[in-house]
């Protein structure tokens, strides 16, 4: 592997390893010390995230509708990598995972039972507060967490002739030389650092439900043994996929994955009360938009810093690694084609999945056919999303469908993943732009690593906190790559005024 960058590769390791170790050895205590961490660092960063969040929509925004919105990724006049539909499946496969699948059905019950502040717990108020948080969390602001350092690498490499598409390249309009030397090499290990935590979070969320699923479909005991066998499984399949490449692999799975995930919708839609979901998700839209602001802006609520600042920890955490991946297959497409196409379609599709399953969930709770939010309390989230998906029509046929859809969405995103990670640790690519297939192989078992001890540790609050921890330097980057971009941009020599 002459490509690799060694120092990169081996401190990104290192500090993978230097986790693992001590969580895998002292789990009970560890689990208590993670959880103080949670608390510590969203009280005291709270407020920087939700700003992070409203900075980085108004950016991408601006970077949309200036006229650097017109600004071709790439030469001008070559035409765009990928079609239309494989360009936004391999995004959004990349950028949502089965987590899609696992908060689309049961996130409204815990804003339902734990509302903002002066909000009685159960009522009709706390329930449309419980229908649009989700949209909230999963829409404008995450796409422009993506979207930021999307335009920022893809200009780099597309636009300016970077050679590699790494993070540290996008900054040099600000680093200058230092761009090649330590401090670049620091910002590559945060960027890898920042994948393994959020990648840590999808996994370790993901992994419990398609567990559940496979213990109802096979009779098999719900057990650790059956979550780390899953996991193991995924990494083998993400191996896999990445050692095939972008276009045989990634590409292909993506495909089938967008493919498979709205046809199951189309069908929860149908197959559950069909009005009832409209009207619901509706009201959710419209409630979410009257209070877009209010949502925005920092109260120290418990449901900001348990939910918010997790979310937008998880995003920033992420949003390199989609950056870097999406940056690799949008050359030929405008700036405002990459925003809009994030920020407008990323969230209608994402939106489509929390109105359609989660108030599937709801339409079952109000019955009383089935005790969606007890269930929750009782026996776990996990249980309660395969009883919810149970409840379709066609039984064992439907829930197989989900649990296969969700390894796919793990699969696509991890590829995804691994691909990056080794992107970003690599001096230069091949003559095709990729990374080795050995290198991106490994990066795909290694990252199975971190959730499997992390599940061990705590389960959700660990995953929160993998997400708020990577996330933390990664705010300092996020400046650096906008004033490196505006930069770029103005000194374009073929920009459009």
């Amino acid at each position: 592997m002459q490509r690799v960058d060694w120092p990169v590769f081996a401190t990104a390791l290192a500090v993978l390893l230097l986790v693992c170790l001590p969580l895998g050895a002292a789990p009970e205590a560890s689990g208590a010390l993670v959880a103080d961490l949670y608390a510590w660092l969203a009280s005291r960063l709270g407020a920087a995230y939700l700003w992070a969040g409203v900075a980085t929509l108004v950016f991408a925004l601006w970077l949309a509708l200036s006229r650097h919105g017109r600004t071709v990724l790439g030469e001008d006049g070559v035409p765009a990598d990928y079609a239309f539909v494989s360009w936004f499946s391999m995004l959004f496969c990349a950028g949502i995972a089965s987590g899609l699948l696992y908060w689309g059905v049961i996130e409204w019950v815990f804003y339902d039972q734990a509302p903002p502040p002066g909000v009685e717990p159960g009522s009709d108020e706390a329930l449309a507060w419980a229908g649009s948080y989700p949209l909230f969390h999963w829409g404008f602001t995450a796409w422009a967490f993506y979207a930021l350092p999307t335009v920022a690498v893809a200009h780099a490499c597309h636009r300016r002739g970077e050679g590699s598409l790494r993070l540290s390249r996008a900054c040099r309009p600000v680093l200058g030389g230092r761009a090649d030397g330590a401090f670049g090499r620091a910002i590559d290990v945060l960027f890898i650092v920042g994948i393994l935590g959020g990648a840590s979070t999808s996994l370790g969320l993901a992994t419990p439900m398609i567990a559940q699923g496979a213990s109802e479909l096979f009779g098999l005991a719900r057990t650790a043994s059956l979550d780390v066998g899953i996991v193991l499984g995924c990494g083998a399949i993400f191996a896999t996929s990445v050692y095939l490449g972008l276009d045989r692999g990634i590409r292909m799975l993506s495909n089938l994955n967008i493919v498979l995930a709205i046809g199951f919708i189309v069908f929860v839609l149908f197959a559950s009360d069909t009005a009832f979901i409209l009207e619901r998700g509706a009201a959710s839209v419209l409630h979410g938009a009257r209070h877009f602001g209010a949502m925005n802006w920092w109260t120290g609520s418990a449901l900001q810093i348990d939910w918010t600042v997790f979310y937008w920890a998880w995003w920033i955490a992420y949003a390199p690694f989609v950056g870097l991946f999406v940056a690799r297959i949008s050359r030929g497409r405008t700036i405002r084609e990459v925003v809009f196409g994030m920020i407008l379609a990323g969230t209608a599709v994402a939106w489509l999945f929390f109105i359609v399953l989660g108030n599937h969930a709801l339409a079952l709770e109000r019955s009383g056919e089935l005790g969606v939010i007890a269930m929750t309390q009782d026996v776990g989230a996990p249980h309660a999303i395969i009883a919810v998906i149970s409840a379709l029509p066609g039984g064992a046929l439907t829930l197989a469908v989900f649990c296969f859809v969700a390894l796919l969405y793990l699969a696509t995103t991890f590829d995804s993943a691994a691909y990056t990670i080794a992107t970003g640790a690599s001096l230069s690519l091949d003559d095709e732009g990729h990374p080795e297939r050995l290198h991106r192989s490994f990066w795909a078992l290694s990252v199975a690593a971190l959730p499997i001890v992390l599940m061990a540790v705590g389960g959700l609050r660990s995953l929160q906190t993998a997400s708020l921890v990577a996330s933390v330097p990664l705010l300092g980057v996020f400046v650096v790559l906008a004033i490196a971009l505006v930069r770029a941009l103005r000194a374009d020599p073929r920009r459009r005024d």
